[in-house]
């Protein structure tokens, strides 16, 4: 009986410390994960000056720990890279190449682009559960915090992976109409996010002759392709000869992994609370 009463006793103080966690402490913290994703939202556009200005330019100088083959400035503005001046010294003739954005072009990175419209979409699903809304079960606030952490892991895969592509999709890219002078025939470019860098690879290559006795084997879709690389365009077999990655680094990139990491916690502690309650009764409490 003692037992019992004990137990039944024990039982109501869960309740109600079960009820004030989605009361009060589920609220307390998708407020506090709203404060922090449109703090990162707000990286991803900083405006020129006041909150309804024009996103501001920023330049970065391309730099890499090898040599000195590819040097460059990238002006980048919210998710678009506004110009690209490269100077790029052959390895062959030591002849130097230069060539720059045209004014009236500008590159959309759609990793920036998509990072941020999962951060919104993040925002938007904590918004609808605002301070007056009243959470009932403890599998409500599950599923909620699952469908943000879906989109902040999204976001954060958006510029930590950068695309796989094929030789002849960077070839036949629209990237290489950006230019001015056009690119010779023999360089390749591709500009992608790594975590919180831009990075430019330049692809230098070398026509295969139909004589030739290399066995071609076209390369597949690759992040970075190797010297050696094979692939066919334009009814032209081509070797890569060279490869040139430079890269800079984006601070407020930076800032908005942490961001997404802190948020990735915060909702993983909030279920890890929720998931303890159902630990002391035998049926779903939620």
């Amino acid at each position: 009986m003692a037992a019992a009463m004990a137990s039944a006793a024990e039982r109501a103080v869960l309740e109600e410390e079960f009820k004030w966690l989605l009361q009060e402490e589920v609220h307390a913290v998708l407020k506090q994960l709203q404060d922090i994703l449109k703090e990162a939202s707000h990286r991803f556009a900083l405006p020129a000056s006041g909150a309804g200005g024009a996103v501001k330019q920023e330049n970065f100088v391309l730099s890499t720990s090898g040599t000195d083959q590819v040097k460059g400035v990238l002006t980048l503005q919210g998710d678009a890279l506004c110009q690209a001046d490269v100077n790029l010294k052959t390895p062959r003739n030591n002849q130097l190449l230069h060539f720059a954005f045209r004014e009236d072009k500008q590159w959309k990175l759609q990793q920036i682009q998509d990072a941020r419209n999962h951060v919104n979409q993040a925002i938007y699903l904590l918004m609808n559960r605002d301070v007056n809304y009243q959470f009932k079960t403890g599998s409500e606030v599950l599923k909620l915090m699952d469908a943000v952490m879906l989109q902040l892991s999204r976001a954060r895969n958006r510029l930590t992976t950068p695309a796989t592509l094929t030789l002849p999709e960077i070839a036949s890219s629209g990237l290489t109409k950006m230019f001015t002078p056009a690119l010779p025939p023999d360089i390749l470019v591709n500009f992608y996010i790594n975590l919180n860098k831009l990075c430019l690879t330049v692809y230098q290559l070398h026509v295969l002759q139909p004589s030739t006795t290399k066995n071609f084997k076209p390369a597949g879709g690759s992040i970075l392709h190797n010297p050696g690389a094979m692939f066919e365009f334009g009814n032209q077999r081509y070797e890569v000869s060279h490869v040139h990655k430079v890269e800079c680094v984006v601070p407020w990139l930076n800032d908005a992994l942490v961001f997404f990491t802190v948020s990735l916690q915060l909702c993983q502690q909030l279920k890890d609370k929720i998931s303890v309650f159902s630990s002391y009764w035998n049926y779903r409490p939620y």
